[in-house]
């Protein structure tokens, strides 16, 4: 199961409304590579792919998850940072076992 917060929610929707994908969602994967094994990857869909899984988030906001990449992810609070110095998708993945310097590349064990 993956998380999402209010502001990661709020901004799936505000985003797939600029992109003209309403009904859409937001799709979060990992693939081999970076620093530390892992990269987190995200990408705009209109519709879910066979064998995804889907979550929800309040207002309706959905992010679709392949079955491999679930099995890195599951337990993941997908949250939407909105600090002064930076603003984006945040992972807090219990799976992650060290994270690099970027923040965009992780183990697990």
């Amino acid at each position: 199961m993956i998380e999402l917060t209010e502001n990661a929610s709020i901004q799936i929707q505000r985003l797939l409304a600029k992109n003209s994908l309403a009904g859409g969602g937001l799709r979060v994967g990992v693939k081999a590579g970076g620093c530390s094994g892992f990269e987190y990857m995200f990408a705009w869909e209109k519709e879910h792919r066979e064998g995804d899984q889907v979550f929800e988030g309040s207002g309706g906001a959905r992010i679709f998850v392949d079955p491999r990449s679930l099995r890195v992810l599951d337990g993941t609070v997908l949250d939407y940072d909105m600090n002064l110095i930076s603003r984006g998708f945040v992972f807090n993945n219990p799976q992650a076992k060290s994270t690099c310097g970027c923040g965009h590349s992780f183990s697990v064990s």
